[in-house]
């Protein structure tokens, strides 16, 4: 089977090598050049562990090739971004979806199969995508078939994720869920659920938000504990000892291209009836507001000058800063005048990175971890022997073994920073 894959990002180019390492002829097509380019001499342009060696086993068994030009195919899997708008509920921006159907339209063919992996508004394959296939004069369900399957893959373990995790295959109509389950049964091994379009839709976004409300649930909490002097870290502990309690974990904010995106997409479809969606995207976008605040404060408490701001990725072990809170948090500490802010991630290259912790840390006064990088989990007190003041706030509650530091503060002692205390400047 030929597969042309439309998108070579962190969902797209995983895809496509699966089924190149399946024994299916696949195409893959990106706007990028440069990509293009890198992916047929033999490097990846992502992070994800494992990726490399699989593209390599690829190019091996010649199953493997990216370009600019769609070719005719038997399938054809859209995975290309769909940002938001720039109206009041941030809905979904099909552009990019519907470029790559479009350049899809001229090579299609009876018996073709068009799978939309991108994440989308409901109702968008049957609203949208549909009559744009059908305009070809083919019939949906008859002649070709189109097919909403949304990934739902754990950056850093993809490779693992897409072949054991279920998969839902939103058929437009019971032909072209068959037809999907039909290409994705040549690697799945999780169960292939059968679903309606717009079913397959809204639970994807759904998975997201429930995940972006229990976050919210949990930011909040830090909020009142905050405000009351309660250890917020403590309380949701012990709550979780319950055996039908599940609160998530607090942090400086939801970033990456689901929790900070997808809840959006259905606000902005049923907006009289999502109140509780919306108001948990509200706490959880000023969450980085938050943040900042509490680090002013706490400058403010120690005399600081120099902040050391540690990771500017949405999430932990990974290279994507997509939507990510701590890289608003950084620049706007950064356009702060009285104060000198140095960012270091071990696993983002840019010209304002430090590469070295060191030279981060030096002479500064707060390392500000925002990000769970596993690299911050070995930090020690002896790590800011370098520093002027040796202080941390450490919103993911990473840097364990520095909880003994008289200057220490997680999200769950953020009233501390209100009090009045001794400050160990380092000589």
């Amino acid at each position: 089977m030929k597969i042309v894959v439309m998108g070579l990002g962190y969902i797209g180019l995983p895809t496509a090598i699966m089924f190149a390492n399946h024994k299916q002829d696949v195409l893959g097509i990106d706007v990028n050049e440069n990509v293009i380019k890198e992916l047929n001499t033999g490097k990846i342009h992502i992070e994800e562990p494992g990726l490399q060696a699989e593209l390599d086993r690829a190019l091996t068994n010649k199953t493997f090739r990216a370009g600019l030009v769609v070719e005719p195919a038997d399938a054809f899997i859209v995975s290309v971004p769909t940002p938001n708008n720039d109206d009041a509920l941030k809905s979904c921006d099909l552009g990019y979806v519907q470029s790559a159907v479009s350049n899809i339209l001229p090579v299609l063919e009876k018996g073709n199969t068009i799978i939309i992996e991108s994440t989308i508004a409901p109702r968008s394959t049957e609203d949208h995508i549909l009559p744009l296939v059908e305009s070809t004069g083919l019939i949906v369900g008859k002649d070709v078939f189109l097919v909403h399957c949304p990934e739902r893959v754990l950056p850093g373990q993809i490779i693992h994720e897409l072949i054991y995790n279920n998969r839902i295959i939103g058929g437009v109509t019971p032909a072209c869920t068959q037809a999907g389950k039909k290409i994705y049964s040549v690697f799945v091994q999780g169960e292939l659920i059968e679903s309606a379009a717009s079913t397959a839709e809204m639970s994807k976004l759904m998975e997201n938000t429930y995940r972006d409300v229990n976050i919210a649930l949990a930011n909040e909490l830090v909020h009142i504990s905050a405000e009351l002097g309660i250890n917020a870290l403590d309380v949701i502990s012990m709550a979780n000892k319950h055996p039908r309690v599940n609160l998530h974990q607090p942090g400086p904010g939801v970033g990456g291209h689901c929790l900070a995106v997808d809840p959006y997409f259905i606000a902005a479809k049923a907006p009289a009836q999502s109140h509780l969606i919306q108001r948990a995207r509200h706490i959880n976008s000023t969450m980085p507001n938050f943040i900042v605040e509490n680090t002013v404060a706490l400058m403010d408490k120690i005399q600081g000058r120099k902040i050391a701001v540690f990771g500017l990725t949405y999430k932990g072990d990974i290279d994507d800063i997509r939507e990510s809170p701590a890289l608003e948090i950084y620049h706007e500490l950064d356009a702060m005048s009285q104060f000198d802010v140095v960012a270091y991630d071990p696993h983002v290259n840019a010209p304002f990175i430090e590469q070295d912790m060191a030279t981060a840390t030096a002479d500064a006064d707060l390392v500000l971890v925002l990000v769970d990088h596993s690299e911050f989990r070995a930090l020690t007190s002896a790590d800011f022997n370098n520093m002027r003041t040796k202080a941390i706030l450490d919103t993911k509650n990473v840097a364990t073994e520095c909880k003994d530091m008289e200057n220490y503060y997680d999200l769950g002692t953020l009233s501390k920073i209100k009090e009045r205390q001794a400050v160990s400047i380092i000589a």
